[in-house]
């Protein structure tokens, strides 16, 4: 039996129960997902986009799935105390892939924003679902997109309304929580309008010494002259799994951050395609990587300038260790009639030891001839000169190991827009070189 008709027979036996515990406008999607699916599969390294990173075979393993929507007990006490210090922000949390309602903030966010379960939002909003969900995760390009499509009852959603302005940044705790191998299917829908501006942090945690898989579908729709900044912290568990695919449309004037770090995890793979639709829009595409033992990290990249006069920055860093071992593939694509565009791709890489990895492959595809575009890409080990000089003044060698690989992704935690973040940061990354397992704030499995 292949991989794929495990799923195909849990679909056709579970069908009902999968689409009584979503919303119809949901639904809606759910047979041709399942189709696109049994027409695509999973993606496997045959394919160039994944030639590093063979999805298939994150998907051999038994999981369990929670279609009947099992409450699953947590102390809210001892968990959901994540934060990080001297950023105020309004917080929630995805317990496994379920809204979390039983902790929420106490102050509310401005008239109009709604923030909450992408399924009752689907209920009470119907048109709204039906003009966002799915338009930029096409089914049928993407197996996983599928997949998720597929499965997924519910997820998390933003909206905010033209000309409101979210001043506290929005944070969101994913917490993977089961006593047996789970996998997990989370959807995120991001939608701002006209002059609209928010921040929002997405951090991934697992509880339990299990095995995990997560796929997730995001999209964000960045109407004309809006401001959105994303970031996200992956810090999970060697035994963690997950497979991110994120859209995003910019209209014009429109100026997205993103901003994706992976601490820790086990595998990885995460896809961002940017579609730069209006004039004027601008695009700043950050990521790092932090990886040793055995585990991957591979970042798929797409920036696609379809109007004139836009931007696009794109920095990833990774720092390998140990066995582990990375992939970078990033297109820039500049289409016809995108004249003025301007974009910068940079990848550079640190490898620390001889046994580890990484594969790089930066392309720019330009049609248009009035344009500002570079790429480049560069893989090297530490320096020994550096090293010598540190150890000649007192520093030993595990210290000046760990600072200067600090300092060498130090450039992109300072494109982060938020000061108490980027503080937090350098000391989550510290501590990560140092080998020690630091989540964020004060929660119970930080300490």
């Amino acid at each position: 039996m292949s991989i794929e008709q495990q799923y195909i027979d849990l679909f056709v036996q579970h069908k009902a129960e999968i689409c009584r515990q979503s919303a119809p406008a949901m639904n809606e999607l759910r047979d041709k997902a399942f189709e696109d699916f049994q027409k695509l599969g999973f993606p496997t390294n045959k394919q160039e986009r994944y030639r590093r990173t063979n999805i298939a075979e994150y998907f051999e393993s038994n999981y369990g799935m929670n279609i009947n929507r099992i409450n699953i007990p947590v102390t809210t006490d001892d968990v959901f105390k994540c934060d990080v210090p001297n950023m105020s922000t309004s917080l929630y949390f995805v317990l496994n892939d379920m809204f979390y309602q039983y902790k929420l903030p106490k102050i509310a966010l401005p008239d109009g924003v709604i923030f909450g379960s992408l399924k009752d939002f689907a209920i009470s909003h119907p048109k709204l679902i039906t003009q966002y969900y799915g338009k930029l995760a096409k089914t049928e390009e993407d197996g996983v997109t599928a997949f998720n499509t597929t499965f997924t009852q519910d997820g998390i959603v933003l909206y905010i309304p033209k000309g409101v302005i979210v001043e506290r940044p929005i944070q969101l705790i994913n917490l993977l929580r089961s006593d047996v191998d789970l996998m997990v299917n989370r959807r995120v829908l991001i939608i701002l309008e006209e002059n609209a501006q928010a921040r929002m942090l997405i951090c991934d945690h697992a509880m339990d010494k299990v095995n995990f898989l997560a796929t997730q579908v995001v999209e964000i729709f960045a109407g004309t002259h809006s401001t959105l900044d994303l970031y996200e912290i992956e810090e999970t568990s060697d035994q963690t799994t997950r497979v991110s695919n994120m859209f995003v449309r910019q209209d014009a004037g429109s100026n997205v951050l993103l901003n994706n770090m992976t601490l820790y995890n086990g595998r990885t793979r995460n896809t961002t395609v940017v579609t730069l639709e209006g004039e004027g829009a601008e695009t700043n595409l950050c990521g790092m990587a932090i990886a040793d033992k055995r585990q991957h990290v591979d970042n798929c990249t797409k920036i696609d300038h379809v109007a004139p006069r836009c931007n696009s920055n794109e920095l990833y860093k990774y720092v390998l260790d140990d066995h582990a071992v990375g992939a970078f593939y990033g297109l820039v694509l500049v289409r016809p009639g995108a004249q003025k565009t301007n974009s910068l791709e940079t990848n550079r890489n640190l490898c620390a030891t001889k046994d580890a990895r990484m594969y790089t492959q930066p392309q720019l595809e330009i049609y248009a001839d009035d344009v500002k575009c570079s790429h480049g890409s560069t893989v090297g080990q530490l320096d020994e000169q550096a090293l010598f000089y540190m150890r000649s003044r007192g520093i030993s060698e595990q210290e000046g190991r760990m600072l200067l690989m600090f300092a060498f992704v130090n450039e992109v935690i300072d494109t982060i827009r938020l000061d108490a973040l980027k503080d937090r940061l350098h000391l989550l990354v510290e501590k990560r070189f140092r080998g020690e397992l630091n989540r964020c704030g004060s929660c119970h499995k930080c300490k």
